[in-house]
C-alpha cells in the first residue's frame, strides 16, 4: 500500500505550474479587459489543478500497465514501482477527473455551458495521452497536444469563463505559456529518451534524437519570451514577464551542457519554476495594462 508521501510524489507536484500558469495569464487578460471575476477564476484554477493531477495518475496507470515504467531515472511511479496497484492508481485518476468535472460544471453554470464541451474534450485528451488503444503520447504528438490544451485552450478558456468572449489578447498571451509548458514535457522526455526508445515509446525526443531535443528545449523559452516582448509593444506592462528570463538560464545551461539523469530532474524543476514565475509576472503585467 502506497504511503501518503508516495501518493504525493505520484501526483508529480513539479508539473503543477503547468496548471497554474495558464489560469493566471488568462485571468490577467480578463482583468486587462475589465472583465475579471474571482469566482470563475478560482473554479478554473481548481479544474486545471485537478486535471493535471488526474493526467499524472492516468499516465502512471497507463505506462505502468504497458510496462514502460519498469526502469526510470525520474520521480517514482506508483504502478511501475509496485507501490500501488493499477486499480488503486486508476481510482485516484478517476477521482481527480471527477473533481475537475464537478468544478467544471459549476464554472459552466456561472459562465457558459459551452465550457462543458471544452471540459469533456480536455478529459478525453488527458486520458488518451498515454491511455486507450492509440495513445498520442506514444506517437510523437505529445508536444502538439500539450501546446494546444495548456496554451490556447487553457488561457483563452480562462478568459472566456470571465468575459464570455474570445479575445485576441488571450490568444497571443497563450503562446508563451504553451511554449514553456511544452518545454516541461521536452526536458521530461529527454530524461527518459533511452528508456522510452528501448520499450518502443516513440516520443518526439526519441524521433529527434538527443542533440535535436536539447536544441529544441533551449529554443522554446527563447521564442516564448520573444512573444512576450511582442505583446509588450501593445501592452507595455506585459514586459514584466521578461523579468523571469534569468530563471531560464540554469535549466537551459544544464540541458545544453549535456546533463543527464538527476541533472535533468533539476532542470525539470527549474523549468517548472520558470513557467510559474512567468505566469505570475505576465498575468500581473496584463492586469496592470487595463
Amino acid at each position: 500500500m502506497a504511503t501518503p508521501v508516495q501518493w504525493l510524489a505520484g501526483a508529480r507536484p513539479r508539473t503543477l505550474p503547468a496548471a497554474v500558469s495558464p489560469v493566471l495569464v488568462g485571468s490577467g487578460v480578463a482583468a486587462a479587459l475589465d472583465g475579471f471575476r474571482l469566482g470563475p477564476a478560482l473554479l478554473a484554477l481548481v479544474v486545471a489543478l485537478a486535471l493535471q493531477v488526474a493526467v499524472n495518475y492516468a499516465n502512471d496507470y497507463s505506462d505502468g500497465t504497458r510496462g514502460t515504467d519498469t526502469v526510470r531515472v525520474g520521480p517514482m511511479r506508483l504502478v511501475g514501482s509496485g507501490a500501488a496497484t493499477p486499480r488503486q492508481v486508476l481510482l485516484a485518476a478517476a477521482l481527480s477527473f471527477a473533481v475537475a468535472g464537478v468544478a467544471g460544471l459549476a464554472l459552466a453554470a456561472l459562465s457558459s455551458w459551452w465550457l462543458v464541451v471544452v471540459g469533456a474534450v480536455c478529459i478525453v485528451a488527458a486520458w488518451t495521452y498515454t491511455g486507450g488503444p492509440i495513445p498520442y503520447g506514444y506517437r510523437a504528438l505529445g508536444e502538439v497536444f500539450v501546446f494546444v490544451f495548456f496554451g490556447p485552450v487553457a488561457v483563452v478558456g480562462t478568459t472566456f469563463a470571465q468575459t464570455r468572449s474570445v479575445e485576441a489578447l488571450a490568444v497571443a498571451a497563450s503562446v508563451p505559456v504553451g511554449l514553456l509548458i511544452v518545454a516541461l514535457l521536452v526536458v521530461n522526455n529527454l530524461r527518459d529518451i533511452e528508456g522510452d526508445a528501448a520499450v518502443g515509446k516513440r516520443t518526439l525526443a526519441v524521433l529527434m534524437g538527443e542533440r535535436g531535443t536539447r536544441i529544441a528545449f533551449a529554443a522554446l523559452p527563447a521564442v516564448a519570451f520573444a512573444v512576450v516582448a511582442a505583446i509588450g509593444v501593445v501592452r507595455p506592462w506585459a514586459l514584466l514577464g521578461l523579468l523571469a528570463v534569468p530563471l531560464a538560464v540554469p535549466p537551459v545551461r544544464t540541458v545544453l551542457s549535456g546533463g543527464r539523469g538527476p541533472a535533468l530532474i533539476g532542470a525539470l524543476g527549474g523549468t517548472g519554476r520558470l513557467t510559474l514565475v512567468t505566469g505570475v509576472l505576465l498575468g500581473a503585467g496584463l492586469a496592470l495594462s487595463g
